[in-house]
C-alpha cells in the first residue's frame, strides 16, 4: 500500500491558491486579493487571501489552510467513530465568489486531504471537495458548460463518477427546512481513497484544477450583462439562502470551528451584503420565478 505523500499534497494545494487567485484577479481586472497567513495555537496556520469591491467581484475569497491536533473534532467522528482518538492533519484550498452582477452566479469549491493517525496503525485518509454554482437568474447554457466540465475531469477516472458525485452534490447541498437545493451542483465527494493513493490524489487535482475552466467563462459572459435595482434586491435575498446553508449544514465550517480554526477564515465565505423578508414569494411567470420553477429542480445538464 502506498503510503500517502503528505508534503506533495500540500505543494500542490499552496500552488492551486496561487494559480486560482491570479486567474480571477485577471477576469475581474480591478480589484487584488490582500493576503493574511495566521497560525493556529493547537498546530498549524493558513493564508487568506480576499478581494473586496472588485469591478466583478464583490467579495471573494481563497483559503489555505493546515491544521493539525492529537484529537479528530465531533463533525469528523460523527460518521466516522473509529477514528475517535486520532490525531489529525487536514489540509485543503477553500473560496467562494460572490459577483456584483446578479447574472453572474455565485460559486463555491474546495479540495482537501485528511489523515488520521495512530501509533502502531496504519494511517486513515481521504480526500474531499468539489464545486457547486449558485445563479441568482437561470442560464441554461452556463449550467450546461458547468456540468460539462465538471463530468469531463471525472471521465478519466472512471465513467460512473460524474453521476455518483453530481447527485451526492445535489443531495448534500440541499436546504431541508426550505425544501430547495442551494444552486444547481456540480460535484461533491468525501471519504474519497477509493482508488489509491496516487489515482486518489490525481482525482483531487483534477477537481481542482478544472473550477477556474468551469467558473472563469461564465463569470466572462455575464458580467457585462446590463442589470437594475430589482436584480440586485432578488440577489441579495437568494444570498440569505448561501448563508442559512453554510451556517446550518456545511461540514467545512463546523470543522474549522470545532478545531478552533480562524474564525474571519472560516466565515469569509459569507456574502457581504444580505436580505430576508417574511414570506417573499416571487410574481408567477417572473425571471425570479424561474428561478425555482425550473432551475433549480432536479436534471441532467450534459
Amino acid at each position: 500500500m502506498t503510503q500517502p505523500d503528505k508534503e506533495a499534497v500540500k505543494q500542490y494545494l499552496l500552488a492551486l491558491q496561487d494559480s486560482i487567485c491570479q486567474q480571477l484577479q485577471s477576469e475581474d481586472g480591478s480589484a487584488t486579493f490582500i493576503e493574511d497567513s495566521w497560525t493556529r495555537q493547537e498546530g498549524g496556520g493558513g493564508r487568506s487571501r480576499v478581494i473586496n469591491d472588485g469591478a466583478v467581484i464583490e467579495k471573494g475569497g481563497v483559503n489555505f489552510s493546515h491544521v493539525f491536533g492529537k484529537q479528530m473534532p465531533a463533525s469528523a467522528t460523527a460518521h466516522r467513530p473509529e477514528l475517535a482518538g486520532r490525531s489529525f492533519e487536514a489540509m485543503g484550498v477553500s473560496l467562494v465568489i460572490h459577483p456584483n452582477n446578479p447574472y453572474v452566479p455565485t460559486s463555491h469549491a474546495n479540495v482537501r486531504f485528511f489523515i488520521a493517525e495512530k501509533e502502531g496503525e496504519d494511517p486513515v485518509w481521504w480526500f474531499g471537495g468539489g464545486y457547486d454554482l449558485t445563479p441568482y437568474y437561470g442560464n441554461r447554457e452556463d449550467c450546461q458548460h458547468w456540468h460539462r466540465t465538471a463530468r469531463n475531469a471525472c471521465t478519466p477516472f472512471g465513467d460512473d463518477l460524474y453521476p455518483r458525485l453530481k447527485r451526492w452534490c445535489d443531495e448534500y447541498f440541499y436546504l431541508k427546512h426550505r425544501d430547495e437545493p442551494r444552486g444547481v451542483g456540480g460535484l461533491f465527494f468525501d471519504d474519497f481513497n477509493e482508488l489509491g493513493f496516487e489515482q486518489s490524489f490525481a482525482f483531487m487535482r483534477a477537481v481542482g484544477d478544472s473550477y477556474v475552466a468551469a467558473y472563469q467563462p461564465i463569470m466572462a459572459r455575464r458580467k457585462n450583462q446590463p442589470f437594475g435595482e430589482r436584480e440586485r434586491q432578488f440577489q441579495l435575498y437568494r444570498r440569505g439562502r448561501y448563508v442559512e446553508f453554510n451556517l446550518v449544514f456545511d461540514r467545512g465550517t463546523l470543522f474549522g470551528l470545532q478545531t478552533g480554526g480562524r474564525t474571519e477564515s472560516i466565515l469569509m465565505s459569507l456574502p457581504p451584503l444580505v436580505r430576508w423578508e417574511y414570506d417573499w414569494q416571487p410574481q408567477p411567470g417572473s425571471p425570479e420565478a424561474e428561478l425555482t420553477e425550473v432551475y433549480l429542480q432536479p436534471q441532467e445538464w450534459v
